[in-house]
């Protein structure tokens, strides 16, 4: 604490205000009304958004315009969120008397950041909690789902063999169609799926494995040996793209993500920005009204 000497050598010290330099009612009122605004531009951007994605092939956007649209549009509502509220929060508070204009200053900015904090908190856990619930109704939907498929399934049907199923009726379907299956079918269509499963976590099917493939779909379906291993190469292509596909998908949706976060992030720093500067220009305003009201022009 600064002392200052008085005129006869004495030390005087200074007098200090007993009100906190924080005014809680205009900071909770500017981040209500930010919170407001935030949810009813979420809401829009939502209804807006279920438009850009539609069940039927070749009708909706991208994953990545979907991601970059929903980036950006969060970052329209962190903008105009934090001004509205900023600027609520200087102009609701009352007028700091006997008080620096740098500290004036200082002050609005400081109440505005404090508005934007909370008002984020606030959002950030209502989204997490939409998430959140949003998360649990999907797994419940995913287990009944899977209840049921595991009730209509063979006993003896693994989950490994479900993603070769395909693939492997693909390579030991016949010229012909024949009535019934034996053992020996059951048999080798277990051993080719083993074989994919096999490649498919090594990356790669060895050369010895694609002909004994082709030898297997020679037997069963009667093809030629030329015909059985074109087959296989025709499957195993097949496999090939369709891993690609998902890759890339994954790959997309990676890029999408990061871009979202990146902007997130951008957008809440500026945003806290333009809460504080909001309110120190709301505040500057609403000092300088009062001044025109209190001392009246001549």
């Amino acid at each position: 604490m600064s002392v200052s000497m008085t005129g006869s050598g004495e030390i005087a010290t200074p007098v200090e205000s007993s009100k906190s330099a924080m005014t809680w009612g205009p900071i909770f009122g500017g981040a209500a009304a930010a919170i407001g605004v935030t949810l009813i531009l979420l809401l829009l951007g939502s209804g807006v958004g279920l438009t850009m994605v539609s069940p039927w092939s070749g009708q909706s956007s991208s994953l990545g315009t979907v991601g970059v649209t929903a980036a950006i549009w969060l970052v329209v509502v962190q903008w105009l969120s934090s001004g509205l509220g900023g600027y609520i929060t200087g102009r609701l508070r009352t007028k700091w008397a006997a008080v620096h204009t740098d500290e004036v200053f200082f002050r609005d900015t400081a109440h505005g950041f404090i508005s934007w904090a909370l008002a984020t908190i606030f959002v950030a856990g209502f989204l997490a909690s939409s998430l959140t619930s949003l998360a649990g109704a999907g797994a419940q939907a995913v287990g009944s789902a899977a209840t049921a498929a595991g009730t209509a399934a063979s006993s003896t049907a693994s989950a490994a063999d479900l993603p070769t199923a395909y693939f492997t009726d693909a390579l030991l379907r016949p010229e012909q169609a024949r009535a019934g299956a034996t053992s020996d079918d059951a048999a080798a269509t277990a051993e080719v799926s083993r074989i994919l499963l096999n490649g498919a976590a090594a990356g790669q099917i060895p050369d010895d494995d694609k002909a004994y493939l082709a030898t297997i779909v020679s037997a069963r379906t009667g093809l030629s040996e030329a015909d059985a291993r074109t087959r296989v190469d025709t499957v195993l292509k097949r496999i090939d793209d369709a891993k690609v596909a998902a890759q890339k998908t994954a790959d997309e949706a990676r890029k999408a993500a990061s871009t979202t976060a990146l902007l997130g992030a951008l957008s809440l720093l500026i945003g806290a920005f333009i809460a504080a500067a909001a309110a120190a220009f709301g505040g500057s305003q609403r000092d300088e009204e009062e001044d025109l009201i209190v001392t009246p022009r001549i």
